[in-house]
């Protein structure tokens, strides 16, 4: 079911080695970024559970006679199959029977709800793959001559670039929604205000049955917005969200649901703490880090512009920190690394550790590029690597700046840290 205006995504080849490795493969992620589109890529037949016409009687036909549902040609495509949740025990039924990898692909724009028609987590029989929004590369901003692949593999780099920083603020408050990439500006722009607008008039709330309060929520989302790439404690985002109001009402497990909701539907994506093994006993922060799924959705939430973010840049180093991360989480799902972040009492930080399932890491850090940010940022990552000890995990295999602009992607002769502009990467 190809189409000939797809663009490609690195979530293409991912699905093709999951596909090879499961009976079945759950596609999750947030609304819009392309879930559907991909599946339908790779299937040979499809079920919209969405679709109003046949929505009711798809899940009668569940109930009487799921066959006719379940049978088609394989891979076979079920979109938005929480809708209806007893397709998932009778998905993992249907693999244990049949034997055969690349059955059948779901698609959600929410985690498996919790149901009780659901007896079985589907653990060995079906893969649960995230894809995000668009990564640069994916929507063409990035000429792809750094590879990620060939940093792991300690191979010279050398290409130019011509990144302004204009257009890093722009893409920033742009997003990587694929309805946004041929956009003119100012509507592309709006896809992201759009996209917040749906999650709380309805989403938020639907999620788990819980009805949510949408002045509490959108003061939630600025809240997380301005704590952004911060280790902020949930305590400190409530307090912020009541501010001067006496709201004894929005305690912390109140708290808890509307950022529960928000996980759930993929909107927020924090970074877990890396604990490496150190030469020294230092203590670890071990609070996760505080990110979007894309940097959009906290240009929106704060009402922002790329005009406002080249005046404002502290705000803009931070906002694009969120844009680094999750175009390295994509790429690195396709190297099956997973990205964290690092930092200890001694206040020393890493905005990026990326490590892969093989035991191989990197340590990067996130500047706009001036000069300045780019020597501190390098004397960052030589202090985290001699903490390191590298005799009970290895050597990082690359330790690399991560730039907005910048002539040139290169490697430092002095200290052998990569400075590569994001506009030059790929995974």
């Amino acid at each position: 079911m190809a189409n000939q205006y797809y663009l490609p995504r690195i979530s293409d080849s991912v699905l093709d080695d999951y596909l090879q490795a499961r009976g079945a493969v759950l596609i999750q992620g947030p609304k819009w970024c392309g879930k559907t589109t991909t599946a339908e890529q790779k299937s040979k037949s499809c079920v919209y559970f969405s679709d109003p016409k046949k929505k009711q009687l798809l899940k009668d036909l569940l109930t009487l006679n799921y066959e006719e549902v379940i049978n088609g040609p394989t891979p076979r495509l079920f979109d938005e199959w929480q809708l209806a949740p007893e397709l998932w025990d009778i998905v993992r039924f249907e693999v244990d029977h049949r034997k055969q990898m690349g059955q059948f692909i779901l698609t959600g724009s929410t985690v498996p709800p919790k149901s009780d028609l659901i007896s079985h987590s589907g653990v060995g029989r079906i893969a649960k793959m995230t894809m995000r929004t668009m990564s640069l590369y994916e929507s063409g901003d990035s000429n792809g001559k750094v590879s990620l692949q060939d940093l792991f593999e300690g191979k010279s780099i050398a290409c130019s670039c011509d990144s302004k920083l204009s257009e890093i603020a722009y893409l920033c408050c742009r997003g990587g929604w694929p309805s946004t990439v041929n956009l003119a500006q100012k509507a592309a722009l709006n896809q992201s205000k759009l996209y917040i607008e749906e999650i709380i008039s309805s989403d938020i709330s639907e999620i788990d049955g819980l009805i949510k309060d949408q002045e509490r929520a959108k003061k939630l989302l600025k809240s997380y917005s301005r704590n952004i790439a911060s280790q902020a404690t949930l305590e400190t985002i409530r307090q912020d969200i009541i501010g001067a109001d006496i709201d004894t009402t929005f305690s912390q497990n109140t708290l808890y649901t509307y950022l529960n909701a928000l996980t759930s539907l993929f909107v927020i994506e924090d970074a877990p703490a890396w604990n490496p093994n150190l030469r020294s006993k230092i203590a670890i922060r071990s609070t996760p880090t505080r990110y979007f799924v894309d940097p959009a959705i906290a240009t929106a939430s704060l009402g922002i512009g790329p005009k406002d973010l080249e005046k404002d840049k502290n705000t803009f180093g931070l906002i694009f920190e969120n844009l680094c991360v999750r175009d390295l989480r994509i790429y690195s799902q396709l190297l099956s690394g997973t990205v964290y972040h690092y930092r200890d009492n001694t206040s020393l930080e890493c905005d990026c550790v990326i490590h892969l399932d093989n035991g191989k890491y990197g340590l990067i850090e996130v500047k706009l590029g001036s000069l300045r940010a780019i020597n501190e940022g390098a004397k960052n990552l030589i202090a985290l690597k001699n903490k390191i000890d590298d005799s009970k995990m290895g050597k990082p295999s690359f330790l690399m700046i991560l730039t907005a602009v910048g002539d040139y992607a290169y490697k430092r002769p002095e200290d052998g840290i990569y400075i590569v502009p994001i506009t030059c990467l790929k995974p």
